[in-house]
């Protein structure tokens, strides 16, 4: 393992799915702590501290006040929980791992991340998550946060812990296995000047050339690169239970060639597993392999 960057694991859960358009990702906290989180970490040789869960309000107890932001007001109060817990754990110089949940949930994650700190983030994940309240076709908040994340969107989202503001440079994210783009989410992408290596440059190129562009561009003046993981990046053929699978994604190895690259990078301060839905998994499969993928992220190796 490398230990270059942190003292140790604090694991977090976001039990929360009002950011999906589907019901079910509220129980992938649990479906990956069931798939043998903690003695995976235990049997790595990493300090584990878990968390449990943030509080997330009952679905019932929540209205839809604002249709191009569904349950902003929800969700809201939940990320500045993920917040806090997260910039605490990066401010102690230890490994922020935060499991969902659907991926509004980085709202807080990355952004306590980069709490009096310059971070760049990689976004694995089939959609860029780039869309603004005048761009969803959906209203569903888990397609806007790494819009807010660089300052883009309602004010809700862009200012957490305060006045809106930027939190990332969009010169140091990075989208990797991008496949299903809305159209003013592409035209979001393009003004923000944000790098996507979108599947066809991994068909072309490959994942290791992606990832150390990826890498070299997120680290480029920075104090380190935080992982945003959503597990339907890979081809739902390896993670059958997501919620908004898309075919011709990635492979079982490069995704794991793609966090085995991070770990070896020395840079990575934390990361976020997400969208692990065990409604629509097979056998709790989708679950095991994002246990998988956090080991690699953290430096197990094959030999």
């Amino acid at each position: 393992m490398n230990t270059t960057n942190y003292v140790g694991v604090d694991v977090l859960g976001v039990p929360m799915d009002f950011g999906a358009g589907r019901r079910g990702v509220n129980m992938g906290p649990s479906a990956v702590r069931y798939a043998g989180l903690r003695d995976s970490l235990d049997a790595l040789g990493v300090q584990v501290t878990d968390y449990g869960d943030v509080d997330v309000p009952v679905l019932g107890n929540c209205q839809i006040t604002d249709p191009k932001l569904r349950y902003v007001d929800c969700i809201v109060p939940v990320t500045r929980r993920v917040m806090g817990s997260v910039a605490n754990s990066v401010r102690a110089g230890r490994f922020a791992l935060v499991i969902g949940g659907d991926h509004s949930l980085s709202l807080g994650s990355v952004r306590g991340a980069a709490r009096g700190k310059k971070i760049g983030v990689i976004w694995i994940d089939a959609h860029a998550d780039f869309n603004t309240r005048e761009t969803t076709p959906s209203g569903n908040i888990h397609g806007m946060p790494l819009a807010a994340l660089t300052g883009r969107g309602d004010p809700r989202l862009t200012g957490l812990d305060g006045e809106p503001q930027q939190m990332l440079d969009p010169a140091n994210v990075v989208v990797v296995g991008a496949r299903d783009l809305d159209p003013g989410e592409k035209e979001n992408l393009r003004a923000a000047g944000v790098r996507v290596f979108a599947m066809d440059f991994i068909d072309r190129y490959g994942m290791n050339a992606a990832m150390k562009s990826a890498i070299e561009t997120a680290a480029r003046g920075t104090d380190g690169i935080y992982l945003s993981f959503d597990l339907d990046a890979l081809d739902p053929l390896y993670a059958p239970g997501v919620g908004t699978p898309v075919q011709g994604g990635l492979t079982y190895r490069e995704a794991h060639l793609a966090c085995e690259l991070l770990a070896e990078s020395g840079l990575l301060i934390g990361m976020d597993m997400v969208e692990v839905n065990p409604i629509l998994d097979d056998k709790n499969k989708t679950a095991c392999l994002a246990v998988e993928l956090i080991l690699s992220a953290l430096g197990k190796r094959i030999l």
